[in-house]
């Protein structure tokens, strides 16, 4: 009975003193949950792409010494390819950009001065020389271009009625162009856009020569609207700087 008495005390002594032992215990280490993490797009690098769309271009003739031939536009679908670098500082994107691009523009009139003509103009390939500036909302950039244009043209005189050849000009054709464009990352190092760029290409004199010799002298006037929609491979991979998200 005594031994009894022994244990039920000892154990109702135990009983009394866990809370305090357990009040001594040091508490559990309370851990903060890492916070979410979401690679940004960085748009720094080489890249090197293919465009494929369509344009018009505007051309008006005029005899020199002042009398006007009228005007045309010139259309037809066009396909190249660009390569470039940009660099990113925060949300701003920089660039520079050369595109090259064969072209198949091309529309006519009948000659207002003389009517038995008719005038056409040809673009065979233009080429751009640009710089960039955009805003980047992770793998989305939209941006404006600027810069220096030139156009492979050709002009000819032909017969209104027979459509033979009667005299013929080229030149290539220096100007400047503005632009815009969207430009979308859908996979890694893979983007797609879509882009407009106006030429300006000013007035230039020709001197048509035919089968005959010379036959006159041109002012033409030329500007062009361009649409394109393009696909880039960029050097260096998907990811960015890895930027926290709480």
């Amino acid at each position: 009975m005594k031994k009894l008495m022994l244990v039920t005390a000892s154990l109702v002594a135990l009983g009394a003193a866990a809370p305090a032992v357990a009040a001594d215990l040091a508490a559990r280490p309370y851990t903060k949950a890492p916070p979410m993490v979401q690679a940004a797009y960085d748009w720094s690098g080489f890249y090197i792409g293919i465009n494929g769309g369509g344009g018009t271009s505007h051309n008006c003739w005029t005899i020199v010494g002042g009398l006007s031939e009228g005007c045309h536009n010139s259309t037809g679908g066009t396909v190249g390819g660009q390569v470039g670098y940009r660099w990113q500082q925060g949300p701003i994107v920089f660039g520079v950009e050369a595109q090259g691009n064969w072209a198949d523009f091309s529309g006519d009139n009948v000659s207002t001065a003389f009517p038995g003509d008719r005038d056409q103009t040809k673009i065979d390939a233009f080429g751009l020389f640009t710089g960039q500036v955009g805003y980047a909302w992770n793998n989305a950039l939209l941006y404006v271009k600027g810069g220096a244009a030139v156009t492979d043209s050709k002009y000819n005189i032909l017969g209104t009625a027979s459509g033979a050849l009667l005299a013929s000009a080229s030149e290539a054709r220096w100007g400047g162009t503005l632009g815009a464009g969207f430009e979308y990352g859908f996979a890694p190092n893979w983007s797609f856009g879509v882009e407009y760029d106006h030429l300006f290409m000013g007035t230039s004199t020709n001197d048509f020569v035919g089968p005959a010799g010379f036959l006159g002298s041109d002012t033409i006037k030329q500007d062009a609207d361009i649409f394109t929609a393009r696909l880039n491979y960029k050097f260096g991979g998907f990811g960015g700087p890895v930027v926290a998200r709480y």
